[in-house]
């Protein structure tokens, strides 16, 4: 009864919303016909449309679109490498991967795109060390990293450094992954860095400097911009949980 009681409110909201703005009459027979579909289809069609024209009406516009075809961006780079069997769609597709945590499909890609003359491209090595890590094989995510370097010795990238730190702290290399993680925190813009080096500090007796790293990281997202602070709001958000 409450469901019910409830899902009429919201109906009526939107038939009010309709007219109050000028809509087609025709949106109120769909809502009130098709409730649920209804609803979302008016506020994907009419309403995000208009939001759009504000940043925090992009950002609610790009949640809402997330939510209602949350695979899109695989579901589309999949189609593009099945048309066209290219490197470039390849690498797409494993990027995409990676972003779902799809690593062993990714890992296959990667290692399709290395066969051949970009058997030493460093975006791809790059990619294929990531993949490697996320199934938990930091030995080979660090032997590609070294390789990489080897074969691209100009290569500067800061996450694929930060991949080598978390890969060598993975590996009880203690000495080692501290050096490249007081580095990073040196040069590394934005949180991660920071954020992972206070967990392996924290992990290695380390724990007030670890809470003073984890603090910095929440202070500083303050005084940041909206934009920095949606970008890593994650890390910022796993910073202050370990706050204590």
């Amino acid at each position: 009864m409450v469901f019910l009681i409830l899902s009429v409110l919201i109906q009526f909201a939107f038939v009010v919303h309709i007219v109050k703005t000028g809509r087609s009459t025709t949106w109120i027979w769909i809502v009130l016909v098709l409730p649920v579909a209804g609803m979302l289809a008016y506020l994907v069609l009419e309403v995000l449309p208009d939001l759009g024209n504000t940043r925090q009406g992009r950002k609610a516009s790009r949640k809402v679109k997330e939510a209602l075809n949350p695979n899109k961006s695989i579901n589309e780079a999949s189609a593009r490498y099945q048309q066209s069997d290219t490197v470039e769609n390849a690498m797409n597709l494993a990027n995409a991967c990676l972003e779902k945590g799809l690593h062993d499909e990714a890992r296959q890609l990667f290692e399709k795109c290395l066969n051949g003359p970009l058997s030493d491209d460093p975006n791809i090595m790059f990619g294929l060390a990531t993949a490697e890590f996320g199934l938990g094989n930091a030995e080979r995510s660090k032997q590609i990293l070294d390789e990489l370097i080897e074969k691209n010795p100009e290569f500067k990238h800061q996450d694929a450094h930060l991949l080598y730190a978390r890969s060598l702290d993975k590996l009880d290399k203690i000495a080692d992954a501290q050096h490249e993680y007081e580095t990073l925190y040196n040069y590394y813009s934005g949180p991660d860095a920071a954020y992972y080096f206070a967990k392996f500090l924290s992990a290695n007796h380390s724990y007030e400097r670890a809470q003073e790293i984890f603090a910095e990281i929440v202070n500083s997202a303050q005084t940041q911009s909206r934009h920095y602070r949606d970008l890593h709001q994650k890390i910022i958000n796993k910073a202050k949980a370990e706050l204590t």
